[in-house]
């Protein structure tokens, strides 16, 4: 058995030719492929099929972070069933009701709750009067996993104490991780992979620093062994 890194690749790809080409070189190397809400929306089930076809041995994470009333998520997760995702987010700060009906919706999908997006900081949440991030990340974690959640979204910088609060059972994954000398982009509270790992991440999602170079399988297989 082909041992892979602790990785979901994100998907974000301009076109499905260009997704086939990223799924087929990095899948050797990489656990977990990720279709988000823009890849989602422009490409539809064509992009799960693509995982599921090029990638059978990794597993897919169906990353919409749904956000509504109970009933209307529990009916969108059904919707979603036929496409077999390991993983499917949701806002933790929808709150109890909403993740628990969720819950009640999978079958054979893990329910991910959302805690507060990598790309925020204090200063872009002062309408909510909120001082400390990582407090509320893990409140939200805290109550999403009292719902029956059984993963975690957050940033790695709140892992650690995360992982205190909800415990060993649930899978943490973190966004917001970025290797040495890559540019944070749009993330904030970031981490470097070994970092992120070292603080209790179970799952990183990395997407730029692989595809974006000019070898990606090479990108791909050099944090894969950075981690093993």
């Amino acid at each position: 058995m082909v041992k892979r890194a602790p990785i979901a690749l994100a998907l974000d790809a301009p076109n499905l030719e260009v997704m086939k080409e990223w799924v087929t070189l990095t899948s050797p190397y990489l656990a977990c492929m990720k279709v988000g809400l823009e890849t989602f929306l422009h490409s539809g089930r064509k992009a799960t099929d693509l995982v599921h076809q090029f990638a059978p041995e990794c597993d897919l994470f169906l990353d919409l972070k749904l956000h509504d009333i109970p009933q209307t998520v529990a009916n969108a997760v059904i919707a979603l069933s036929d496409i077999k995702p390991k993983y499917l987010t949701v806002h933790a700060a929808g709150g109890v009701s909403m993740v628990d009906a969720a819950v009640n919706a999978a079958r054979d999908t893990k329910i991910v709750a959302v805690t507060i997006l990598t790309s925020l900081e204090a200063s872009d949440l002062t309408a909510f009067r909120v001082e400390d991030v990582s407090q509320v990340a893990i409140a939200l974690a805290v109550q999403a996993c009292e719902a029956g959640a059984s993963a975690i979204v957050c940033s790695p910088k709140e892992v650690r104490e995360i992982r205190n609060a909800v415990g060993p059972k649930i899978e943490l994954i973190t966004p917001g991780v970025r290797p040495i000398g890559a540019a944070n982009s749009d993330q904030k509270r970031t981490m470097t992979p070994r970092e992120a790992i070292a603080a209790g991440s179970d799952l990183l999602v990395i997407g730029r620093p692989i595809t974006q170079g000019e070898d990606v399988a090479a990108n791909a297989q050099r944090l894969a062994q950075s981690l093993l």
